[in-house]
């Protein structure tokens, strides 16, 4: 039925040569590896009490076998009652220290696994908050979350059972193949004819399984991403009936995932059918020549026995150490993923970068140039100047560049040309943290977390007191709706805050905004989308929270910018117009068109 999947997938798509692929492979697990083990270190003498335990186990389930071939022997050639009988107690004594042993490794590095992937996630948590926004912009949601969920999850599993299978794998092979050379290496030669055959059958599958199970790890994250695209956005899906579309998308992202699945779950299962058919082939053989050498009196029937349960148990620990490298194969994969974030560059300050104790809010840009990777310029020599408490509105068509501006200013990108100034400093050698401790946002779209009312107003200055908190709610009329809700300010809102209106969205991030008492406001058309008297009451909270700040208001409504101290138009990336609003409409330019059409 393997035909119904196509192809494996990358395989046949491999440009590289043998050698190059290889390299790059060596390297990059090198690199998973040592990134995995810095978090195991903290744990090395842990690690050592596991390996012992491990020894221990391993050493004593060696004698299991041993011990019976020694019990055949004295019981049907001596009849040993006394023997027989002590040899039982030994083995019964053995079994239950193995045991013992097996349980307490187990229960010790299933410890050491998740507080070392707990520090991985925390780690990955920190991290995914000191990289620069353009680092989201070209990353969904969705597949980070794979990265923070799948992928650690496969890291757990390999830690907490890899390593033990691994030693204890290694250990048992080791012993049993020293303890079969011992009893008969003349029977020993003979199952080991089947090792060439294992060996190349082994290193045939696993070279294929890497690159499989990455591939897997990809298609996983790129289905999550999708998931959670579509879920977020099903209001647009059912507004314009895209139901059949996305049911579409989703089976061939879906038939992605099942395909690399599908193959790497098939190879990597290939070896332990491998081992057991060889295994058997193996038991045949050694059965005639162990029957021969019995016969000639070379060998006892209890190293017969005893041999035949090595080799029976021989190929257990090589399908242990196969099905770990596949778990390691599976799980490096998903490490690499998350080892590869952070690899990122992050938001650096510039050496000597200050703090501000104060701004005025004098904001300048001087010749600023901006464009978003190899893009066409979204900004061309912009300059314009805002004095302390006043406001300037920036307005133009979609694409002009507004929103640009703002993040400019705010460093979530840096500039390519040109100089932007707060209180004569460069931003460049202001501390983003300072810099960002003194500006706030309203913005069109707010973003509220799922927790309290109280505790969203807090986010703008996290110390603030609960009466402090109210206060800031009434400056931004959002106290009475807020007194309606069923718990009042302790009601706790859904993601997003879906459980209430946009207007009263806004209301409350205003409100955040009124109580971190920023020194520069961005406004981003914070009225669009709200009937009349919602408008009104937000219009009155916004002039409260403007008065004395330094405000930039992206304009999407002239009507609203009226009062600016001075409108910037922005077309194509370049400031075509700026002034008054009643200058600029004098000048019948293209503010005058935008306000005609508006």
């Amino acid at each position: 039925m393997s035909w119904l999947y196509g192809p494996p997938p990358l395989l046949p798509a491999a440009r590289e040569t043998d050698g190059q692929r290889k390299k790059v492979k060596v390297n990059d697990w090198k690199t998973t590896l040592r990134s995995i083990w810095f978090y195991l270190s903290a744990y090395k003498r842990t690690l050592l009490g596991v390996t012992l335990l491990i020894v221990i186990s391993a050493s004593l389930s060696l004698l299991g076998p041993f011990l019976l071939g020694v019990l055949i022997d004295s019981y049907l050639v001596k009849r040993n009652g006394a023997e027989l009988l002590a040899l039982i107690g030994l083995m019964g004594v053995i079994y239950a220290v193995q045991t013992g042993a097996t349980l307490l490794q187990n229960y010790t590095m299933i410890g050491v696994a998740q507080r070392a992937v707990a520090a991985i996630r925390a780690d990955l948590f920190a991290k995914l908050h000191r990289l620069p926004i353009p680092f989201y912009a070209n990353k969904q949601a969705g597949e980070l979350m794979s990265r923070f969920t799948n992928d650690i999850d496969n890291i757990s599993q390999m830690l907490g059972s890899s390593f033990i299978q691994l030693v204890s794998s290694t250990i048992t092979f080791v012993g049993m193949l020293s303890l079969m050379l011992w009893l008969s290496p003349i029977l020993t030669l003979v199952m080991l004819t089947v090792f060439p055959a294992m060996y190349y059958g082994m290193k045939w599958i696993t070279a294929r399984t890497g690159p499989l199970f990455k591939a897997q790890q990809r298609d996983l994250g790129a289905l999550a991403g999708f998931l959670e695209e579509k879920l977020s956005g099903q209001l647009i899906v059912k507004a314009f009936s895209k139901q059949n579309d996305v049911l579409n998308e989703f089976s061939g992202l879906n038939k992605e995932l099942r395909t690399s699945a599908y193959w790497a779950q098939t190879y990597s299962g290939f070896i332990s059918k491998l081992m057991i058919l060889l295994n058997n082939m193996s038991f045949a053989v050694i059965a005639g020549v162990g029957g021969v050498l019995a016969f000639q009196g070379m060998i006892t029937i209890g190293v017969i026995v005893t041999f035949i349960e090595y080799a029976r148990q021989f190929v257990r620990p090589l399908n242990d150490l196969s099905t770990q490298v596949n778990t390691m194969l599976s799980a490096v994969a998903g490490a690499e993923r998350v080892f590869e974030i952070s690899r990122d560059r992050e938001e650096e300050d510039e050496e000597g970068a200050v703090d501000l104790e104060e701004v005025h809010g004098d904001i300048e840009f001087s010749q600023v140039n901006f464009s978003y990777g190899q893009s066409a310029k979204t900004l061309s020599e912009v300059s314009f100047r805002v004095w302390p408490g006043q406001t300037i509105a920036l307005v133009g068509p979609t694409g002009a560049g507004k929103t640009t501006v703002v993040q400019l200013l705010s460093r979530f990108y840096e500039t390519n040309g040109g100089s932007i100034r707060v209180d004569g400093h460069d931003i460049r050698r202001i501390r983003r943290s300072s810099l960002r401790r003194h500006m706030g946002f309203v913005l069109q779209d707010s973003i509220l977390f799922e927790t309290t009312v109280r505790e969203n107003i807090r986010y703008g200055r996290l110390d603030a007191t609960d009466g402090e908190v109210e206060e800031a709610a009434r400056l931004a009329n959002a106290h009475l709706f807020i007194t309606r809700l069923p718990n009042g300010y302790d009601t706790v809102l859904l993601k997003g805050g879906g459980a209430i209106s946009h207007g009263q969205r806004q209301l409350l991030a205003i409100a955040r905004a009124i109580l971190a008492d920023p020194s520069i406001l961005i406004l981003d058309e914070a009225t669009s989308s709200v009937d009349t008297v919602t408008e009104m009451n937000i219009q009155e909270a916004l002039q409260r929270l403007m008065k004395g700040r330094t405000n930039v208001v992206i304009a999407h409504r002239l009507n609203t910018i009226r009062q600016a101290d001075v409108i910037a138009v922005l077309d194509n990336g370049r400031i075509v117009e700026h002034g008054t609003h009643d200058a600029l409409l004098e000048n019948q330019g293209v503010y005058y068109e935008l306000y005609k059409g508006k």
